[in-house]
């Protein structure tokens, strides 16, 4: 029985090591592969020499979203089924999963990165706990794709300008402000808008300077009003099966690889922002971009204060209200948090 019971431990042991020593193997979804330098430069790169920079011993199958076929606003439903052991979220896409996700980035919270940093980190952890609830999915860290602004086909001069036209937004809190401008609030994926801006379809289109030189928006647009209403807020999150197979020192290290790759965007994007602007409209140095001949409108006061009032007045009521429906708590987490460092 003696023997029985030693022969029993050393398997047990046996098994354990060899599951330690035995490769992990993640299969992760990036963000689509034309929507810029980032997921171009930064990304895709980190996940693809994973064990580089973690020091665990692991491979990575990296295929951006499009490249999948997976439509980007399926996100957490993909985490939640375990198709992707790690997804790189477009967040104002899979906000209408998770609205609490809408709460890091409302329209007129995050007008700078150093205000984007604050805020984001507040609410941070309350979204993850609404994924591992919600989606079986752990939050591991999230970047701002840029200052979203606006690009026209036709010359505008300002927001009152957006009265009466078509504009593409990224999410809930964008299609509320430029309803409030008189505007109508056209939801279309990234890689149609280039199109849909030369063809009509819409009069004007809300991103980032980097990706809309990317996607040769400036070809079909003439000018651009530089005003920065949201930072466009993604993230990386794991399926919460895949993260419990691994052992404490695992998680650890994956974890803390992925908060440098996070912070390494956060600085890249504020260099890309710089860049493209200049290269958007002509000007050098031009190091990231395609120079095109946009017309930068200048920002009026009165637009800037429209866009800062906009998380009182438009943004934050329409946003509890989704949000609350799905979590009693929402708002009230949202105000202890991000309300309270604004004072609100």
């Amino acid at each position: 029985m003696m023997k029985r019971t030693v022969l029993a431990a050393m398997t047990t042991a046996l098994m354990a090591s060899a599951a330690q020593a035995e490769t992990l193997s993640l299969k992760v979804l990036g963000q689509p592969a034309g929507s810029g330098l980032i997921a171009q430069q930064k990304e895709q790169p980190f996940f693809e020499a994973l064990a580089e920079h973690t020091g665990l011993d692991v491979t990575a199958q990296y295929i951006p979203v499009d490249v999948a076929g997976i439509p980007d606003t399926d996100g957490l439903r993909v985490l939640r089924s375990g198709l992707f052991d790690i997804v790189s979220l477009r967040g104002p896409q899979v906000s209408r999963d998770e609205p609490s996700i809408l709460g890091l980035d409302l329209i007129g919270l995050n007008t700078s990165f150093a205000a984007g940093r604050e805020n984001v980190s507040a609410f941070y952890d309350y979204v993850d706990s609404r994924l591992q609830e919600r989606f079986n999915a752990k939050l591991l860290g999230v970047w701002p794709a840029g200052p979203q602004v606006i690009f026209c086909s036709e010359e505008i001069g300002g927001l009152s300008d957006l009265q009466g036209l078509r504009v593409r937004v990224g999410d809930q809190s964008a299609a509320n402000f430029v309803g409030g401008l008189g505007a109508t609030g056209i939801s279309m994926p990234f890689g149609d808008v280039q199109q849909a801006l030369a063809r009509g379809v819409v009069d004007c289109a809300i991103t980032g300077p980097a990706s809309a030189n990317s996607g040769g928006w400036p070809e079909a647009a003439t000018t651009v009003l530089p005003i920065a209403l949201q930072l466009a807020i993604n993230g990386y999150a794991i399926n919460l099966d895949t993260w419990n197979r691994l052992s404490t020192e695992q998680q650890a290290q994956l974890e803390s690889a992925i908060a440098t790759l996070s912070d390494d965007i956060w600085e890249y994007s504020e260099s890309l922002y710089e860049d493209a602007m200049r290269c958007n409209a002509g000007e050098s140095p031009c190091e990231f971009g395609t120079l095109y001949s946009l017309t930068e409108v200048p920002v009026a006061e009165a637009d800037l204060e429209t866009v800062a009032a906009a998380v009182e007045e438009i943004s934050l009521p329409t946003w509890a209200r989704q949000c609350n429906d799905v979590a009693a708590d929402c708002e009230a987490a949202w105000r202890e948090s991000v309300g309270q460092q604004l004072g609100l």
